[in-house]
Formats: C-alpha cells, sequence, structure tokens
C-alpha cells in the first residue's frame, strides 16, 4: 500500500498529471480540489452565509460521496452528481473562499484520509491529488511532489480547459483569476498552500504532461530501488 502526494497551485497541471500516473502505476487516484469545489458548490446554490457557524452545519447536513469510476472520479452531494456543476470559475472562487473556514477543512481532511487509506489498501497504492496533501492530509506519504508553472502558463492552461468545456472566458480574466486564487491559497491562516518537507519540485512551464510523468516515474523508480 503506497500514498503519493501531489501539491501545488491552480494550473499546474496537477490533475491531468495525476490521472496519468495513476493509470501507470495502477492506483487509484483522488482530486481533493473536487471535494472543496463540492462544498462550495452547495454553499453557492443554497446561499449559505458564509461564515464559520454556518458552514459548519453545512457540513454536518452534507452527505459527500466520492465514487471512482473507469474514466473518473464522480462527486456526488446529497445524492445528486455534480461533477461537470463543479467546474465553473464561480464555484472555482467559492471553492477557494469556502477552504479558507476550519470547519470545511476538518470535514474534508478526515474525509480525504479516509477515502485515500481505504482506496490505497484496495488499489495498492493511491494519488493524492491537491493542495495540503504532503502537509497536512498525508504527512508521511511514500513519495511527496510539488509542482509549479509560469503564472501566464497557468492562465493559458485553465483557459484552454474552460474553451475546451464550451464555456465563455477572457485569458485576462482567467490569468487575474488564478492570481487571486494564489494569493488566497498561500495567504489563508489555516493550512495554507507550501512545499511539504522533502517534497519534490517540479516545475512544469514548458513540459508536455508526459514528460512531467516520467520524470515523476524516475523519481518514485530511483527513490525506491535506493530502499
Amino acid at each position: 500500500m503506497q500514498i503519493i502526494a501531489i501539491d501545488g497551485p491552480v494550473g499546474a497541471g496537477k490533475s491531468t498529471i495525476a490521472k496519468l500516473l495513476a493509470g501507470r502505476l495502477g492506483y487509484a487516484y483522488i482530486d481533493t480540489g473536487a471535494m472543496y469545489r463540492a462544498i462550495g458548490w452547495k454553499a453557492y446554490t443554497t446561499e449559505a452565509p458564509i461564515s464559520e457557524g454556518s458552514l459548519e452545519k453545512l457540513c454536518d447536513s452534507t452527505r459527500l460521496d466520492i465514487e471512482l469510476t473507469d474514466s473518473q472520479q464522480r462527486v456526488i452531494v446529497d445524492g445528486k452528481d455534480i461533477t461537470d456543476e463543479i467546474r465553473t470559475p464561480e464555484i472555482s472562487r467559492m471553492s477557494s473562499v469556502v477552504s479558507a473556514y476550519a470547519s470545511v477543512r476538518r470535514y474534508l481532511v478526515k474525509l480525504q484520509r479516509d477515502t485515500g487509506i481505504s482506496w490505497a489498501k484496495r488499489y495498492g497504492g493511491v494519488i493524492a491529488e491537491g493542495r495540503d496533501m504532503g502537509t497536512v492530509v498525508f504527512p508521511d506519504a511514500a513519495f511527496k511532489f510539488y509542482l509549479d508553472a509560469d503564472i501566464v502558463e497557468r492562465g493559458k492552461r485553465r483557459w484552454k480547459e474552460l474553451q475546451d468545456k464550451g464555456m465563455e472566458a477572457e485569458l485576462s480574466e482567467t490569468v487575474k483569476g488564478i492570481e487571486e486564487r494564489d494569493a488566497n491559497d498561500k495567504g489563508r491562516e489555516i493550512d495554507p498552500l507550501r512545499k511539504a518537507e522533502g517534497a519534490i519540485i517540479i516545475d512544469t512551464t514548458g513540459l508536455s504532461v508526459e514528460e512531467v510523468v516520467e520524470e515523476m516515474l524516475r523519481k518514485i523508480k530511483g527513490k525506491s530501488f535506493e530502499n
């Protein structure tokens, strides 16, 4: 049983890379950011007040299920599949807002740990991708990676992703949104985005997904051989 943690800012390529790495290793893949988007989605759609007490009640009354299929991770809130609905700029911003609250983080960190351990046992290993995987959720992960990229390239990647999904977006606004998300993620008091101790840092700027995955596999195999 092995857990591999991947952290980094929005647009660094974490999700695509984590999925491909999981496929190459035959492991399960957990997109923990989708869990924050799920809580952000519920807060947004129910127009819940954004406060510690309100969000604690919202989490207590929420049933969040994460299901793994052959093609992707499905996100189900209170029996409703919202996998596609959480991928909008509005929900992205809302997920960043709710992620700063202790009640939300307590609720989701427990769910992430429980899911990660369960799936690692079932599939032999798990790739956990997010923003505090190596620092908070799985500090004892066998491997910790921190992926980053130039902010302009991260903006272009996210803009193309939105375009591919048929969502209208301006590149400049997308880059601005990423800058705001970076500030929120790195500046929050609780579990801010940072490099985990011992993390392997990879700058994905100018690299293809396949090149990044190959580099990660080299690091994993090299360290495994050393041990």
